[in-house]
């Protein structure tokens, strides 16, 4: 299922709570350019090819990362992306992302990308998985 722009950021803005559109584009840019550089080959172009196509564009080329970031560093690079922000609305900023990743590219899917990313980002997505 592809998610339309308007779609996408309306679940983001709904799920963050933002007073405006251009917030939840700008906190969805943020961490879609973050995830990105986790993320690899085919997982990568599955996840792109069910986003807005903006939005694709910016998880295909992301930021650098050295080394793959523990979901609580994850979180500190997002409030280190978003002016004025803090490590708790950080927090709230990438759940409201993730979570509408999530329901974009299924169960299926979101299984592959959690295989690429270090243990704890299911919680960053909203889905925890049973132990």
């Amino acid at each position: 299922m592809v998610l339309r722009w308007e779609a996408f950021l309306g679940h983001v803005q709904e799920r963050g709570e933002y007073e405006s559109r251009q917030e939840a584009e700008r906190v969805a840019r943020v961490v879609l350019a973050l995830l990105g550089a986790h993320l690899v080959g085919e997982v990568r172009a599955q996840l792109a090819a069910r986003l807005p196509e903006s939005l694709a564009l910016i998880l295909l080329n992301p930021l650098q990362s050295a080394e793959p970031l523990s979901p609580e560093r994850f979180v500190r690079a997002t409030a280190a992306w978003i002016e004025g922000a803090t490590e708790a609305t950080a927090a709230w900023d990438v759940s409201a992302v993730l979570s509408t990743v999530a329901d974009a590219a299924g169960d299926d899917l979101l299984q592959q990308i959690l295989l690429q990313l270090p243990a704890g980002y299911d919680l960053l997505f909203g889905r925890p998985r049973s132990t």
